[in-house]
């Protein structure tokens, strides 16, 4: 009963990244939020190493791990907190890095001899209308959005966890997954830390709810979920994360409700359906392994 139940409390987890984000920025910008973040994650991670004492990656598959690492933590999570500082709400993100699956779907079928097949391609296009729907209802975006900056990182989010989760999967193959987090966070830490520094002017108004924020993203998310995952994988289980990884954006849609009075209309509803239904099309397609 409670193995069946990981894989939903993985994505209930990880759909509160987007939300804290959105408590977290007010009192930080992104870059410095990340790189205070990835410091307290290489922190953990080096006590947690420190107990399982696993083979560390050397030479040509460290440069590997770390050029991951800064696609999936330094343009995901860093695209993603800078789209949502210009005001896009947590719901809409999560929607638009969602669908990594498809993203990755489509570099796939170009780069080898398989192709999509007709759910693939119902998927595709439902995708294609969600968004539309999505994007023309009515959502709670920041007095002072500004939507093109907003668009522009969220794509680099996009392309950044895509590309990253490739590179990973075709270089990074046999990394103890806890080691290879580790210098994931560092490449990611070293990446912020100029933007954070000479960009921002490492400015962090401290306060309880920031703290807590950041204690949430570094041992819920950071901590707790890539350790859940990484269980999983280890049973076998991992691809019942793919097969509910489409809950992420409605359900963060509805923590943004809940959290941030995030409004949005009846066609905004029926996009997040319909998206959803696309994501879960081409992910459980027979051929294409576009999962996490």
């Amino acid at each position: 009963m409670l193995k069946s139940a990981i894989p939903f409390v993985f994505v209930l987890l990880w759909s509160t990244g987007f939300i804290g984000a959105k408590f977290g920025l007010p009192y930080a910008d992104a870059a410095t939020f990340l790189f205070i973040r990835m410091v307290l994650n290489v922190l953990v991670f080096v006590v947690i190493l420190g107990v399982m004492k696993p083979v560390m990656p050397k030479r040509k598959v460290l440069f590997h791990v770390l050029v991951s690492g800064l696609l999936i933590h330094g343009f995901y999570l860093g695209g993603v907190f800078a789209a949502i500082g210009f005001g896009m709400p947590a719901g809409l993100s999560s929607l638009l890095v969602g669908f990594q699956p498809i993203l990755t779907a489509l570099i796939v079928i170009n780069l080898s001899s398989e192709r999509l097949n007709p759910a693939q391609w119902v998927g595709l296009f439902a995708g294609i209308f969600g968004i539309a729907l999505v994007v023309q209802g009515k959502m709670s975006w920041n007095i002072d959005a500004q939507p093109f900056y907003a668009y522009m990182f969220v794509f680099l989010a996009l392309l950044g966890i895509t590309l990253g989760t490739l590179y990973q999967k075709h270089f990074c193959q046999g990394v103890d997954l806890v080691a290879c987090a580790m210098w994931q966070y560092v490449a990611a830490g070293v990446f912020f830390l100029p933007i954070a520094w000479l960009v921002e002017g490492f400015e962090v108004t401290w306060s309880l709810t920031f703290t807590l924020t950041m204690i949430w993203s570094v041992l819920a998310l950071s901590v707790i979920a890539v350790l859940l995952y990484l269980y999983m994988v280890g049973q076998g289980a991992a691809s019942k994360v793919t097969s509910v990884i489409y809950l992420v954006p409605p359900v963060t849609a509805i923590q943004g409700w809940l959290f941030f009075d995030e409004a949005f209309s009846t066609a905004t509803i029926i996009g997040f359906i319909v998206c959803a239904l696309a994501v879960f099309l081409v992910m459980k397609a027979p051929k294409l392994r576009v999962g996490l």
